[in-house]
């Protein structure tokens, strides 16, 4: 009878079982069946891809009900965030960030610690107690690098002069995102030494991280290269074992993916990684989106609709105008500020799970979770169109926008043109690009003018003498003192339509004898150019092709001269990696 009872036992939660993994492939293949159709309309429509996971998440959730398991879909959609930031470390230079260190730190620290009081108080004023208010100024206070770099990443941002400060910005606002959880998780026994031994060994986990990319990971991945399938497994292994010890001493899992990332980022096989990393990651944040949608709750919009808007305008607004003084305060041209700033304008998932870890401990109640959640979906959506139009929104603001340009550094001491110095050749963009042609043009002594927008990279210019001034191509005010009426030759590296549009119309006005060279990412836009009076389009995706082609017809006469061509490369190779000019994973960028 025992054996009997025991076996019905045994039938049972087998039955129960595969019922639980028959609902999680019925949920999940459902979400992404659903999630599909409206990507589809997006796509059709030119829409941004996130508003519509969203809203599929949303249709199968506090409207049709149709998804049960969603702590499983909660699970999955967090792994997604760890695969993003995995991928976000892989592709990330720190060198990179060296350039934008202060900009980065210093405004990140000043925007997250001034949005942070403001929503305290503003809080207080929409009539929440003390404990509510400062939840709700740390829900504001982070933008959100999941999405921001989403969406950076799709437009093939991320190496550019904006996406570089964003994701400083970014990974400050996320390591200050981390204190608060740290202290919010031990308020009620919180002490400065409990905080400080945390802080320790989050720096001892990073720096075992570091030690194991110098001693480990060379001669562990040029054993697994061998094979692309265990290249993959032990990749995604050091993402878990490093996420496993980031979430073990206290902090999040994602934190740990990030790092591990990082670790992976100096090794020459990050791009085949990402590369196979990325199919997982794209199908986890979709289910991270989605899943944001299911956590609507409809019923409480009427009765939040208040706060959620002063909140919303507090976020769009305050926090965009907070980083777009800041970036000007360093110097920062109008343009490039605004595309930061446009750019944050979002509350981070940072910011869910504080109201999460709020809600379980009973600091705050259901009503600020779901405020959150809305506040959420709001900005994101919102922010997914403002990245998508940044430029275009940029443009026609760019008039009212200059009345700021009395609060950046003064033009002469971001520039160096010496009084008897008549170019003949302005360059446009010193990026890996620019800096090739500077170079040649030099051994050419050709005299020559080089324009960018970087700050800090027209202070390094002038530190070694080279002409130069500090502006932005997309500046009619820049143009006219290029003095483009005598100049014999102008070469824009910056792979924007409008921009390169704008110098032809400017130059062809004055000088129909100018040779112009722009450049392009698109074939189309390549063509089009070329309509509107460009001499040559530069396409750096091709360039590779025609040099090689170009090489291979001379050294066909003489075998020995590949030698040359050899060393030569290995000798510019060197001196590029001492500049830190590493091939970027996307396209050429302004940078």
């Amino acid at each position: 009878m025992d054996i009997i009872n025991f076996l019905g036992e045994v039938a049972q939660s087998i039955v129960y079982s595969l019922t639980h993994e028959a609902n999680i492939f019925y949920d999940i293949g459902l979400i992404i069946i659903v999630a599909t159709f409206f990507a589809f309309f997006a796509r059709l429509k030119k829409q941004p891809l996130i508003p519509a996971y969203v809203l599929a998440g949303i249709l199968l959730g506090p409207i049709m009900g149709l998804i049960t398991n969603t702590d499983t879909i909660k699970i999955l959609s967090e792994i997604g965030i760890a695969f993003l930031l995995f991928i976000v470390g892989l592709e990330l230079d720190i060198r990179k960030l060296k350039d934008v260190g202060p900009v980065s730190f210093i405004g990140g620290t000043i925007q997250v610690f001034t949005i942070f009081t403001v929503g305290i108080l503003l809080g207080v004023g929409l009539g929440y107690r003390n404990l509510h208010a400062i939840y709700i100024g740390l829900i504001i206070a982070f933008s959100s690098t999941m999405v921001v770099i989403k969406l950076l990443s799709d437009k093939k941002e991320l190496d550019t002069l904006h996406g570089r400060i964003i994701v400083g910005i970014l990974l400050t606002q996320d390591f200050f995102a981390i204190i608060a959880i740290s202290i919010l998780s031990s308020l009620n026994d919180f002490s400065i030494m409990k905080l400080t031994f945390s802080l320790l060994r989050g720096v001892g986990a990073v720096g075992f991280a570091i030690l194991c990319s110098r001693l480990i990971y060379p001669k562990l991945f040029k054993f697994a290269a061998k094979s692309q399938e265990f290249l993959f497994m032990i990749s995604i292994s050091i993402c878990f074992i490093f996420s496993l010890i980031i979430h073990w001493i206290g902090f999040s899992i994602a934190i740990g993916a990030f790092v591990a990332g990082i670790t992976l980022a100096s090794l020459p096989y990050n791009l085949q990684i990402i590369g196979k990393v990325n199919s997982l990651k794209d199908f986890f944040s979709t289910l991270f989106f989605v899943s944001l949608g299911m956590n609507f709750v409809l019923g409480s919009i009427l009765k939040l609709i208040g706060p959620l808007i002063v909140l919303t305008i507090l976020v769009l607004l305050i926090k965009t105008f907070m980083i777009f003084y800041t970036c000007l305060f360093f110097n920062y041209k109008n343009r490039t500020s605004f595309l930061t700033s446009i750019s944050l304008a979002q509350i981070s998932e940072f910011s869910l799970i504080i109201a999460g870890l709020g809600f379980t401990l009973g600091h705050i109640t259901n009503e600020i979770l779901t405020l959150t959640i809305l506040l959420a979906l709001t900005t994101i959506i919102l922010t997914s169109y403002l990245i998508k139009y940044d430029t275009n929104i940029y443009f026609k603001l760019r008039f009212p926008l200059q009345i700021f340009d009395q609060y950046t550094e003064h033009r002469s001491e971001l520039e160096y043109v010496p009084d008897k110095s008549k170019h003949q050749v302005v360059i446009l963009g010193y990026n890996r690009l620019g800096y090739s042609i500077v170079h040649k043009l030099s051994s050419m002594k050709k005299r020559i003018l080089v324009v960018d927008y970087n700050p800090e990279l027209i202070k390094k210019l002038i530190k070694i003498k080279v002409p130069c001034i500090y502006g932005d191509i997309g500046d009619t005010e820049i143009l006219d003192r290029l003095n483009l009426a005598k100049t014999e030759m102008i070469i824009s590296t910056i792979p924007d339509f409008r921009d390169n549009s704008l110098l032809l119309r400017k130059t062809r006005e004055v000088n129909e004898k100018a040779l112009v060279f722009v450049t392009a990412d698109q074939i189309e836009e390549a063509l089009n150019l070329y309509e509107r009076g460009a001499d040559y389009v530069i396409l750096p995706h091709f360039l590779g092709g025609d040099h090689v082609a170009l090489m291979l017809e001379d050294i066909t006469q003489d075998i020995t001269k590949i030698i040359d061509h050899k060393l030569g490369h290995i000798k510019e190779l060197q001196r590029r990696r001492s500049l830190g000019h590493e091939h970027p994973f996307h396209s050429e960028q302004r940078v």
